[in-house]
């Protein structure tokens, strides 16, 4: 049994995780961290990381990057991992990160859920075969209309998958409005849609002379990340210091 910090536990996506922690066998929600709590969770809340008087294998971190430093601190402070699915990360923070991993075990990834991940490695072994070929490589995004970035942080993940299999002089085309020109066979073309209530969908299209491949992951909720992120914080369990994501996960369960 993996005895799980909720940061954040009382956001959207700490909710859809403590929902989840009730039926499954493997973990235990301990505690939660969140500024604001009102009684209604099952375990006791702290302000922040370091007021918790409560033991745990693992924190799970789905909260605000403002706060991000003071939560790897205390999880260096404490000798607890921590699965860091916090978004919007600055230079600084992310410097942060790899220097607390050199104390404790720090999960982090751009998408926690276990199919795009497991379709990283899908596009490694396709981008082998097919881009030698003369196959063109597309990827579309599509998300909801509040989302606040453009191209998302899983479509960049996905072509930098596909851009390391390829030479040093592939580079990346977000916009082609305003060149009216041929497109170049090195590119990477990334188009993002944004619209009503779409939890995430990517699709990497391999276009070829007279036929197309395409890989696709829609999200219909934000329940596959929130499995994603039991899943890496049961994976850390006992882990020591080091710098880990979702591919790690993956292998461990091939």
């Amino acid at each position: 049994m993996t005895r799980i910090i909720m940061s954040g536990c009382n956001g959207h996506m700490g909710q859809v995780i403590t929902g989840l922690a009730e039926n499954n066998e493997n973990l235990k929600i301990v505690a939660g961290v969140d500024v604001f709590d009102d009684g209604h969770n099952a375990y006791p809340v702290f302000k922040s990381l370091a007021e918790c008087t409560v033991e745990a294998d693992a924190v799970i971190d789905f909260s605000s990057a403002k706060g991000t430093d003071a939560l790897l601190d205390a999880c260096v402070e404490k000798k607890v991992p921590l699965v860091l699915c916090t978004t919007g990360l600055s230079a600084e923070q992310l410097d942060h990160v790899r220097e607390a991993s050199k104390s404790v075990a720090v999960l982090k990834s751009a998408n926690m859920s276990l199919g795009i991940n497991t379709l990283f490695k899908i596009l490694e072994s396709a981008t082998k075969i097919l881009a030698p070929a003369g196959y063109d490589i597309e990827i579309v995004e599509k998300h909801h209309n509040q989302k606040l970035d453009a191209p998302s942080g899983t479509a960049l993940a996905l072509a930098d998958v596909i851009k390391e299999q390829l030479s040093d002089d592939t580079f990346y085309r977000y916009d082609r409005s305003q060149i009216r020109e041929k497109r170049d066979p090195k590119e990477i073309g990334i188009s993002a849609v944004r619209g009503g209530t779409i939890v995430g969908e990517h699709e990497i299209l391999f276009c070829g002379e007279d036929e197309v491949i395409t890989f696709k992951h829609t999200a219909y909720s934000k329940a596959v990340f929130a499995k994603g992120a039991i899943e890496a914080a049961v994976f850390l369990n006992g882990k020591g210091a080091g710098l880990y994501d979702m591919q790690d996960v993956i292998a461990a369960r091939a």
